[in-house]
């Protein structure tokens, strides 16, 4: 099922006279389990008049509910059966929802009846005034036997007795059309109803014209001038339907119900699939008549719940690490033509300790994507994309190399960072769809904000970070050329997409890609020359949220000998000299 739109039995119930003090006519779906519950309370379409109109609420048949348990609609379905189709319909919807109560049964049965639905958060029972056990109305040759209008009037009575709230409505159906009894039984029955305090009444017919429907509704409202009120008229052009729902609220009508299509048309589907796997012999020729698995999962919640597993558990989530650069000139000067990655800080590669915090926050999966000197890494407890136009590319154009590894969201990671893990736990926890990793400490203000090509970030500043972490707050500028009155943040290189969010930037790239191929794109002079900066810059332009979590200390980006020097006293084991370095690097590489 899907948990996004539960409500309250308290705040459901009385939707439905809400409802029709702010409607001229209210249009309602049958649904006979959770999934036909799914599907009209979903669906919607916009008219060429730009309006959009969907289902106002939900109708629970005893023909359909009945028949989708294999049996015939003669109220054999005990009442425990239906509250649990019921409870399941509610479990899936915040549409208000109307049940069908056949009879009713003897009075007694009515008022417990009445109390079970009010507590579940149903809006309204209807019942009606024939005798028990009924026959469905629509089938020809049917005897329908009515029972007597004041016997049916104290029902009605004692069913509203018992109710502890003004929201739950007791609709009375009158069946006189059915069983050829005429339009003044059926007038005549409302009256007595009305006056009984029942809160609406529905008028029931199986002619295949709206005729005698019309001149009901035309009789009801000179009954309801008599009695100087009016309740709430409710149609279910079942038979009539060449007659629109439009229609019929113009004639007076406040409730149009469609009492059984969604069973009947999913009835056909049914069976037209199992005769054309039958003929064919195997499923393939069916597949056009059918839903995809993935608009199921979708429908019933599977989707949203991998989603979610997918925020707690990061286990299958993967790391892409964006290695592919060239290393500064003071590294290759002091430590020879390695990549960063290889560069051994306090006796580990950078991109072993990388992994390292990564696993320690539970991601496991850790895709490097390697470039200027892949031949020289060592650490082997990875999986690899190798981005062969690095040396013309940019840190954008290398995640890009692993996209096949975005699908259900992903860490970003700039190879040449160290970090805690505790900011990647902070990051994962976080359920925006894109959040950075962005710092406010003095230390990167007065030492790194000037340097040229920094990461910088405006976002809306909290009051400093108190604990290793602060956040989401949202972020409106990223790049290295914010002006300095607005820059509140330094990127670190640590982001998250969640499978949104990885399918936003995704979109966004391809977009801007075909977009921008010559042209300038924020601070690059072409797209193939952008980094990650640029395109999310474009996210945000476009209108979608990009979050930073806020933090002042925890990591480290090596981009120079000053930050090397700083890694080594920031992890506090030992401080290899230069030539001990390079001899382990020496070893490191193949021969």
């Amino acid at each position: 099922m899907s948990l996004k739109d539960r409500t309250l039995p308290e705040v459901r119930r009385g939707k439905l006279k809400k409802l029709l003090s702010e409607h001229k006519g209210l249009r309602i779906m049958e649904a006979h389990n959770g999934l036909s519950a799914l599907v009209a309370s979903e669906v919607s379409i916009e008219r060429q008049s730009g309006k959009t109109v969907e289902f106002d609420g939900l109708w629970l048949s005893s023909l359909t509910d009945s028949a989708s348990k294999g049996h015939p609609d003669t109220e054999v379905i005990g009442v425990d059966s239906r509250l649990m189709t019921i409870q399941e319909v509610l479990t899936v919807t915040n549409k208000p929802v109307i049940v069908d109560g056949d009879t009713g049964g003897e009075a007694l049965h009515f008022e417990y009846l009445c109390s079970k639905l009010e507590a579940l958060g149903v809006s309204a029972v209807i019942i009606e005034d024939k005798q028990y056990p009924k026959r469905n109305s629509l089938e020809p040759g049917a005897t329908q036997l009515l029972e007597s209008a004041s016997v049916f009037a104290t029902k009605l009575k004692r069913g509203r007795e018992v109710l502890l709230s003004e929201d739950f409505m007791i609709i009375a159906r009158l069946e006189s059309l059915i069983a050829n009894q005429g339009i003044e039984d059926a007038i005549s029955r409302a009256g007595e109803y009305l006056e009984a305090g029942v809160d609406g009444i529905m008028i029931h017919s199986k002619e295949k014209t709206p005729d005698e429907i019309l001149s009901f509704l035309k009789l009801y409202e000179s009954l309801c001038n008599e009695l100087g009120y009016r309740r709430p008229v409710v149609c279910v052009p079942t038979t009539y339907n060449s007659m629109t729902d439009e229609q019929l609220f113009n004639e007076g009508a406040n409730i149009v119900i469609h009492a059984n299509h969604q069973l009947r048309a999913a009835h056909r589907a049914m069976e037209q699939a199992c005769k054309t796997i039958l003929q064919s012999d195997r499923s393939l020729e069916a597949d056009a008549m059918c839903s995809t698995v993935r608009t199921i999962f979708k429908a019933v919640g599977f989707l949203d719940a991998k989603d979610k597993d997918a925020r707690y558990d990061k286990s299958a989530m993967h790391a892409i690490l964006a290695a592919a650069g060239r290393p500064p000139e003071s590294f290759m000067e002091a430590f020879g033509d390695i990549p960063v990655s290889e560069l051994i800080v306090a006796g580990k590669s950078v991109l072993q300790r990388q992994a390292e915090a990564l696993n320690q926050a539970g991601v496991s999966n850790l895709v490097a994507v390697t470039g200027y000197g892949r031949d020289r890494i060592s650490y082997q407890e990875a999986q690899f994309v190798h981005n062969t136009n690095f040396r013309a590319g940019n840190s954008l154009h290398s995640v890009f190399c692993a996209e096949t590894y975005m699908g259900s969201g992903f860490l970003f990671v700039y190879g040449d960072i160290l970090f805690h893990e505790r900011l990647v736990s902070d990051l994962i926890s976080v359920r925006e769809d894109i959040t950075l990793v962005i710092d406010r400490s003095l230390d990167a203000q007065v030492k790194r904000w000037t340097k040229p090509n920094v990461d910088l970030v405006a976002a809306k500043a909290d009051s400093g970070a108190r604990s290793l972490s602060v956040g989401p707050i949202p972020v409106s500028q990223i790049g290295s050329r914010i002006s300095p009155g607005e820059v509140t943040h330094e990127f670190t290189g640590l982001a998250m997409f969640s499978e949104r969010g990885a399918e936003i930037l995704r979109t966004v790239y391809h977009d801007t890609r075909r977009r921008y191929a010559a042209k300038p794109f924020h601070e690059a002079e072409n797209f193939q020359s952008a980094d990650i900066n640029d395109l999310l810059q474009e996210i945000i332009d476009r209108g979608y949220p990009v979050y930073g979590i806020e933090v002042n200390r925890g990591w480290i980006e090596i981009r120079d000998m000053e930050d090397y020097e700083a890694a080594q006293e920031m992890l506090k084991h030992g401080k290899p000299s230069t030539a001990e370095i390079r001899s382990i690097q020496a070893e490191k590489v193949p021969s």
